[in-house]
């Protein structure tokens, strides 16, 4: 086994005893004291797993984890500290794949982590077939790719191309948080540029379309400064 690990933890016990259990395992171990560079590190090393602690000085682990997520789908697991139940519901909403409190059994952490990457490997290989079919359905929406239609609750609605393209791309991925930056990038939209904020107008527009109450939407929720999720209940 050759996947590298990133250890975010101000708390250098911990590091040690973690880098050391998980090189038994024949892990790759990076590890870092604070999260100031823990971005930098990730586009540079290509970590196969970030485990990143929320309590650190300078820069706290949910702003790290908003970061990573502007950047790569990489698997983050969160520290948290015994009974913080906001941290960890916070970071899960931003896109965390899993939590453990300390503290914690090291075998707990790697049990944790090889089922997260089962889960990925599971999703790969249905986010394939889903891209291949040609019907998409979530949260009483039926997609159509061939005909490049949408049916709302059965009632036919009209899109734009680019309102299709970014409704698509949040259907792909549901429950799951997207930032503007992500949704422009899987949505392949040839009409934005970088600095465009103008995905916030297609979505309210979006809303419109398919929210009965818009201003109060069920579909398409904004998580604050992060960016958007399509929820399918």
């Amino acid at each position: 086994m050759d996947k590298m690990i990133l250890i975010v933890d101000d708390d250098r016990k911990l590091r040690t005893l973690l880098t050391e259990y998980l090189e038994e395992y024949h892990f790759k171990v990076i590890s870092l004291s604070d999260g100031l560079s823990a971005v930098a590190t990730i586009q540079k090393e290509l970590p196969d797993m970030v485990i990143l602690d929320i309590m650190m000085p300078e820069r706290n682990g949910l702003d790290v984890l908003k970061d990573i997520r502007l950047i790569t789908p990489v698997p983050v697991i969160m520290l948290t500290a015994k009974g913080e139940d906001a941290d960890r519901i916070v970071g899960l909403e931003l896109g965390a794949d899993d939590y453990i409190p300390k503290p914690f059994n090291p075998r707990e952490l790697l049990a944790r982590m090889n089922a997260i990457w089962r889960r990925t490997n599971l999703n790969k290989t249905e986010n394939i077939k889903e891209k291949n079919s040609i019907i998409l359905k979530a949260g009483g929406l039926t997609l159509n790719r061939a005909k490049q239609s949408l049916l709302v609750d059965n009632d036919e609605v009209e899109l734009s191309s680019t309102e299709f393209k970014i409704l698509e791309a949040l259907m792909e991925h549901p429950n799951r948080v997207l930032s503007r930056d992500q949704l422009m990038n899987l949505s392949k939209g040839k009409d934005f540029m970088a600095f465009d904020r103008s995905i916030d107008v297609h979505i309210s527009k979006l809303r419109s379309k398919l929210e009965p109450e818009p201003r109060s939407p069920q579909r398409i929720k904004t998580i604050w400064g992060t960016g958007y999720m399509f929820v399918d209940s």
